[in-house]
């Protein structure tokens, strides 16, 4: 089927939902997360130009836009079961990987191929455009947990998600994640200060082990 094949399974992504099972105010698609999470990615760059940070423009915009694309065929797994282990987080991977590779072989033309594997990888690593992914990734994780803490979600699993991530940011060394924590989050905090759930009590919670973990 050529790249059609592919242009048509974007909107698996349309009806994939994160967070399964669990009770939710607002549900998010796979495909709204990847978007968002390119439009943070681009302004957390910035940031890092204003740093004096050389961005490689290109490879930010493919394993952004593209980082979740997997999940199309196994779905999204919930952040705690997916990192209980070391061991399951790698298989998980492993699984995710050959099956877009397979699909890669079997739908994408041969001049493609090459491309098409750059563009669908795993794109978190340790280059500055591999840790934007991850911050980004995660500072969409803060803000789904964000709306449904601010709305009084008594879900457990949402503190922990909301915990999670920024624990996960405060780690990573970036300008941009400085600028986060420091502004970013402080308005955040700010407009939650209404709801029925302590999220001040919760942020300084989680900043607080940032420290150390």
């Amino acid at each position: 089927m050529g790249i059609h094949a592919y242009f048509r399974s974007l909107n698996e992504l349309e009806r994939i939902y994160r967070c399964p099972g669990r009770f939710k105010f607002e549900e998010h698609s796979v495909a709204a997360h990847s978007w968002k999470v390119v439009q943070y990615a681009k302004t957390l760059a910035d940031i890092e130009e204003q740093h004096g940070v050389s961005i490689d423009w290109k490879k930010l915009y493919e394993i952004t836009s593209s980082h979740d694309y997997g999940e199309i065929f196994i779905g999204d797994i919930k952040t705690p079961v997916k990192h209980a282990s070391i061991e399951l987080r790698n298989l998980i991977q492993q699984v995710e990987e050959g099956m877009v590779h397979n699909f890669i072989d079997e739908h994408i033309p041969e001049e493609f191929k090459t491309i098409f594997r750059n563009q669908l990888r795993e794109g978190k690593d340790h280059t500055v455009e591999g840790l934007i992914l991850e911050v980004a990734d995660k500072m969409d994780q803060v803000y789904e947990a964000f709306a449904e803490l601010q709305r009084g979600n008594t879900e457990k699993e949402f503190v922990k998600m909301y915990r999670d991530a920024l624990v996960k940011i405060k780690n990573i060394q970036l300008h941009c994640v400085d600028y986060f924590l420091r502004e970013i989050l402080t308005d955040m905090v700010n407009e939650g200060t209404s709801s029925p759930i302590d999220i001040k009590r919760i942020t300084q919670e989680a900043l607080e082990h940032g420290e150390g973990a």
